[in-house]
């Protein structure tokens, strides 16, 4: 457990799921962790499990499929190299007139048993992005977050906080 911190809960699992507005649209949505900032409640990330749509595949086409999920909002599909995405996920299909070849890459889905967290939510809410290129129909990224909650001291949840919202 992350120092300064104290769990409040057992481990958790938190289901969800978003679906593109339309075929190759950017689409966000909010997950509410309903966390107590009254008792400075955060949410220790443990594993992240991101399953979305496979890209359609259509011949002589290069068609793909980008999720993300992250602890602030985002105005554009995030990398891992960003500062508050979680976890990613990207699958490409590359196609040619005669054949078609599909790639995969995701973040970690669970850390290695040396890592006892992958990140700290400070605020109430987490946030799913989703965005396809090339394809016919929207796509579905679902999926589950692990986790726990617990109660941070004031200095900790201040810097969790501030660094959260500060970083975005």
């Amino acid at each position: 457990m992350p120092r300064g911190l104290k769990a409040t809960s057992s481990t958790v699992a938190i289901g969800f799921d978003v679906t593109e507005t339309a075929a190759n649209t950017f689409t966000q949505t909010t997950i509410d962790l309903n966390l107590d900032p009254l008792n400075l409640e955060v949410f220790v990330v443990q594993a992240i499990d991101l399953q979305a749509d496979f890209p359609d595949n259509i011949a002589a086409v290069n068609t793909g499929l980008n999720a993300a999920m992250t602890t602030t909002s985002q105005t554009a599909m995030p990398t891992l190299s960003d500062t508050n995405c979680l976890a990613v996920s990207e699958s490409q299909i590359r196609a040619s007139a005669l054949t078609s070849v599909g790639f995969q890459s995701t973040s970690m889905d669970t850390p290695p048993a040396g890592l006892e967290y992958i990140g700290v939510i400070a605020t109430n809410n987490f946030f799913l992005q989703v965005e396809g290129f090339a394809n016919v129909g929207a796509k579905l990224l679902q999926g589950k977050l692990y986790g726990y909650r617990a109660r941070a001291d004031a200095s900790i949840y201040s810097a969790l906080v501030q660094s959260e919202v500060l970083s975005a």
